[in-house]
C-alpha cells in the first residue's frame, strides 16, 4: 500500500509504499495484551528481600524457662510477633518476566502498526531533524504537524537525531525513538505515531 508522506511544513510531498503482510494485518487484540504484559511484567525489579526468623540476627537463647514464670513459652526472640524479630512471609527476589516468542513479539508489533494506521494514529514525514537545540522549535514543528494538541506523541527515526532529542527532552508528552528502540506499550500508549519515511522501511524490512 501506498501512504501519504509530509513534509516539515506539513504538506504532503508524495507517498511511501508500506508492506501490507506489516501495515495490513487484523487487530489481534488477545496476542497484543499478553505481549504488553509481559512487557510491562519483564520490567518489573523484583528485588525486594525480607528477613525470616530464621535470618535474623540473635534470638540463639531462650528468654526465660520453660514452666514456672507466668508468663508463656518462647524459645527466640526473633519470632515474627517480637520486636525485632523476623517476618512471617518473608519476602524473597523474584523474576517476573514471561516467556513470549519472536514470532508472537513481532506478530503483536504488526498488529499494532495496523491498528495505529486504520486509526489515523501514524503519521509519516519525510524526516526529524532540527537545524539547533530549541524546544520552541520542537513545539513549533508539532503545530505544523498539528500536533500541538496531542497529550502523547511518539517520534521515530532511523537514527534519532540529536539537536531533535534535547530539544524534546523537556516536553513530558513527546517521546523520542529509533527503529531498534521499539516496544509494543510505547506504540500502544501514544495517541500519534510520527515515523520518518525511512523508519517505515526499516520497520517494514523487520517485521515483514
Amino acid at each position: 500500500m501506498d501512504l501519504q508522506v509530509k513534509n516539515a511544513n506539513g504538506v504532503t510531498s508524495g507517498q511511501v509504499l508500506a508492506a501490507d503482510e506489516v501495515f495490513a494485518r487484523p487487530f489481534n487484540e488477545s496476542l497484543v495484551h499478553q505481549v504488553v504484559v509481559a512487557y510491562l511484567a519483564g520490567a518489573r525489579a523484583g528485588t525486594r528481600a525480607q528477613k525470616s526468623r530464621a535470618q535474623v540476627r540473635g534470638g540463639g537463647s531462650k528468654p526465660w524457662r520453660q514452666k514456672g514464670t507466668g508468663r508463656a513459652r518462647a524459645g527466640s526472640t526473633r519470632g515474627p510477633i517480637w520486636r525485632g524479630g523476623g517476618v512471617t512471609f518473608a519476602a524473597r527476589p523474584q523474576d517476573y518476566s514471561q516467556k513470549v516468542n519472536r514470532k508472537m513479539y513481532r506478530a503483536a508489533l504488526r498488529s499494532i502498526f495496523s491498528e495505529l494506521l486504520r486509526q489515523g494514529r501514524l503519521l509519516i514525514v519525510d524526516e526529524l531533524t532540527l537545524p539547533e537545540i530549541k524546544t520552541k522549535r520542537m513545539i513549533a514543528q508539532l503545530a505544523v504537524l498539528g500536533l500541538a494538541d496531542q497529550s502523547r506523541v511518539l517520534l521515530v527515526s532511523e537514527k534519532i537525531d540529536l539537536n531533535l532529542y534535547l530539544s524534546a527532552r523537556n516536553l513530558g508528552q513527546v517521546a523520542i525513538s529509533d527503529v531498534a528502540g521499539l516496544d509494543p506499550v510505547s506504540l500502544v500508549g501514544a495517541d500519534t505515531v510520527v515515523m520518518t519515511a525511512g523508519a517505515l522501511q526499516r520497520v517494514g524490512e523487520w517485521l515483514g
